[in-house]
């Protein structure tokens, strides 16, 4: 029963990274499972209506069941509702991509975003996914409220980025993410440059929880000719107080509440 069901976690992020529909015969290579149990899961998973099959070409796609189960989730924990005007007022001041990311366990998931370019360069990726810890400015934010040897486990629990994947400054040993961890540790936020994306730089601030352990954390991102280091330096202190604000609104969050 474990096998199949972590089976069928894998089939459904798979096609979240496959909007478009795959074939049967692609998925199951992909994902190394055999071609009938690959049939097997996707008959259950239509079943409950987690996925269905295109009539045109035979392909299968994930349906927003599980995306309205996620929206349900958010919408009852007040998550958003607590924090969005905050984004929305960091959005404006910085002009740039705002996201807020929640502690999920051993993960940063995106929950809540609020777009402040108005025009040239948006920078727009997909929420809802879990953050590569190494080379983003959201997992060294919140690496660096850790200690470094907690901090070092995590990483190397969920692997290092490589730089063909990410930005060509992917950092891609340990020693190189603590690098950034202890940088953002002294500043209060970290930042990072073509890490994470080429051509891209960000900055993040913790939020932290009642109980001293940060709870999620805040991201500003956008394009290096805008958001330059020197302007990354100038937003610092902006960015700490919306982090600090969205901490002390906390409260009004049973997500947040739980965490704290």
């Amino acid at each position: 029963m474990s096998e199949v069901l972590g089976r069928s976690f894998k089939v459904l992020e798979y096609l979240a990274n496959h909007p478009e529909g795959v074939a049967l015969s692609t998925l199951a290579a992909d994902l190394q499972i055999p071609l009938s149990a690959s049939h097997r899961l996707l008959t259950e998973l239509i079943r409950y209506a987690y996925v269905r099959q295109e009539a045109r070409d035979g392909h299968y796609v994930l349906t927003i069941k599980l995306v309205s189960i996620g929206l349900s989730f958010l919408s009852n924990s007040g998550v958003v509702d607590v924090a969005q005007p905050l984004l929305d007022q960091l959005a404006k001041a910085s002009g740039e991509l705002v996201r807020l990311a929640v502690v999920d366990g051993d993960d940063l998931t995106f929950v809540a975003k609020a777009q402040g370019a108005t025009h040239g360069l948006r920078y727009d990726p997909d929420m809802g996914l879990s953050v590569a810890l190494s080379c983003s400015a959201a997992g060294h934010a919140w690496l660096s409220t850790l200690a470094d040897d907690d901090a070092m486990a995590l990483v190397a629990k969920k692997g290092l980025g490589k730089p063909e994947d990410f930005g060509p400054k992917a950092p891609t040993t340990l020693k190189a993410v603590m690098t950034y961890v202890k940088a953002a540790r002294q500043r209060g936020f970290s930042m990072i440059n073509e890490v994470f994306a080429p051509g891209m730089t960000a900055m993040a601030a913790p939020v932290w929880g009642n109980a001293g352990q940060a709870i999620g954390v805040i991201t500003i991102a956008g394009p290096a000719v805008r958001l330059t280091p020197q302007r990354m330096e100038e937003l610092g202190s902006t960015l700490m107080q919306a982090a600090a604000d969205v901490a002390r609104a906390s409260g009004g969050s049973a997500l947040f509440r739980k965490r704290a």
